[in-house]
């Protein structure tokens, strides 16, 4: 019996570490993310006009981490990732404590949890999964990766 080579029957890691699912993946990200931003900014007050900044933030800081080949930005790609997705959840359960209820309110959360989806199969590509971005997060700051807990002399 001939058994399919990984050519021909790619498994979904293999899928994901493509460039175009990172392509795919980064852009439906900062898409999604611009879009619950402009909604936020349409809503005017301060809470909402803070909420669409920090979107807008978190989509450029996102873009960076994701694209630049500097050693120094590569080494805390990690760090936009865990706050875009952070800053996302809050706002998503925020919504449902806070409200107020309304259809471009529901809108907004299946758009942030989308970016939720997306952020969570981009960390699959780049980093295994949770655990491989946590190694790489601990990686990135010698004095937790080496066990040392004092302060430099």
């Amino acid at each position: 019996m001939l058994r399919a080579t990984s050519k021909e029957n790619p498994t979904v890691t293999e899928i994901l570490r493509s460039r175009p699912a990172a392509i795919i993946l980064t852009g439906g990200i900062i898409a999604l993310t611009l879009a619950t931003a402009n909604i936020h900014r349409g809503l005017g007050g301060l809470l909402f006009t803070l909420n669409a900044a920090g979107y807008v933030t978190l989509a450029i800081a996102y873009l960076i981490g994701a694209w630049a080949t500097h050693p120094f930005i590569r080494r805390f790609s990690w760090l936009p990732r865990v706050a875009l997705f952070g800053f996302t959840a809050m706002t998503f359960v925020a919504y449902f404590v806070i409200g107020p209820y309304f259809t471009l309110g529901y809108v907004a959360k299946a758009i942030e949890a989308g970016i939720l989806v997306l952020i969570g199969l981009d960390v699959v590509r780049v980093y295994g999964g949770p655990a491989g971005l946590v190694r790489a997060a601990m990686a990135s700051v010698p004095m937790i990766a080496s066990g040392d807990r004092s302060p430099a002399d």
